[in-house]
């Protein structure tokens, strides 16, 4: 059986064509194995290269790698996640074919919506969990205030690899409300929050986009870009136990917006102080939305 050099394989030139024009250019093997099979015929493989061959030769040739992703923390039980990697795959690709199902959002649907300047080194993926019945019982004071007096919990199912950070998040179930398909600034084919979704994202988990401050910016660089009704209907058909509308009220009338884009989220009126952020000391207070703030915000 004759044998052939990665230097002389004849199918290369067709090989290098698809995988040049496929997005995104991370794949999990069985994805991998099955584009070979798919394929071979078209570019003429001899039967002795098998998917494996021809990935050993792609890698040889630096065309293709094994990008091998470990959990941060070494002492979790988490396994590390390995994909096949095409030459000049991004890392919002390998972010966006870490989970199925998944979708980016928070801090990286802020980047990708034009609202930082911020290069992310920190990727946020959602897998959205199965529905769960509404919590029961009646909001209170009390339960608001035990609940924003300690840290904001964040996911330790985070990866890294090549110098990037990937945080794998478990979010209520919305049945993918306000996600868009669109391309990221590589023409990376990725799924993301919209942006009215997103400036509600960052306010129920400010942690993951930053912190106080950065929300706020973010609120500011939306001006003239965000629908406000279909902000405050996307914030209803989340269905938020606690009162996040004061939160976004108050960044939208800090960030400048109109006045009539606070009135959606006046109108219920404001039954309960709220939190702009867990775990604050010595907060100040915004009365005209019930709202505690960092001090000096």
């Amino acid at each position: 059986m004759p044998t052939h050099s990665p230097e002389t394989l004849p199918a290369e030139p067709a090989i290098r064509a698809l995988f040049e024009e496929l997005r995104p250019r991370s794949y999990r093997q069985r994805a991998f194995s099955k584009m070979v099979a798919e394929h071979r015929q078209e570019w003429g493989l001899p039967s002795s290269y098998g998917s494996r061959k021809l990935q050993e030769l792609l890698i040889q040739k630096k065309l293709l790698e094994t990008a091998v992703i470990n959990p941060e923390n070494k002492e979790t039980a988490y396994r590390q996640i390995k994909r096949l990697v095409w030459r000049g795959c991004t890392a919002l690709e390998i972010a966006s074919t870490l989970k199925e199902k998944a979708y980016l959002c928070h801090g990286t649907a802020v980047f990708l919506h034009g609202l930082t300047d911020l290069q992310p080194r920190t990727f946020y993926i959602n897998r959205e969990q199965t529905p769960k019945p509404a919590p029961k019982g009646k909001l209170t004071q009390a339960a608001i205030s035990r609940a924003f007096g300690g840290k904001q919990r964040t996911s330790k199912y985070i990866f890294t690899y090549d110098g990037n950070r990937f945080v794998l998040l478990s979010g209520k179930s919305t049945n993918r409300h306000g996600v868009i398909h669109t391309q990221g600034p590589s023409g990376e084919p990725l799924a993301l929050t919209d942006l009215e979704r997103t400036l509600i994202d960052i306010v129920v988990r400010p942690a993951y986009a930053g912190g106080a401050v950065e929300i706020l910016h973010a609120y500011q660089a939306a001006r003239g870009k965000l629908n406000p009704l279909k902000l405050a209907k996307t914030l209803n058909a989340l269905d938020y136990k606690y009162p996040y509308r004061q939160a976004i009220g108050f960044l939208l009338e800090r960030s400048g917006h109109a006045e009539s884009a606070l009135k959606a989220f006046r109108k219920p009126g404001l039954d309960f102080d709220f939190y702009l952020s867990n775990a604050m000391v010595n907060p100040d207070y915004d009365k005209s939305w019930r709202l505690f703030i960092p001090q000096g915000f």
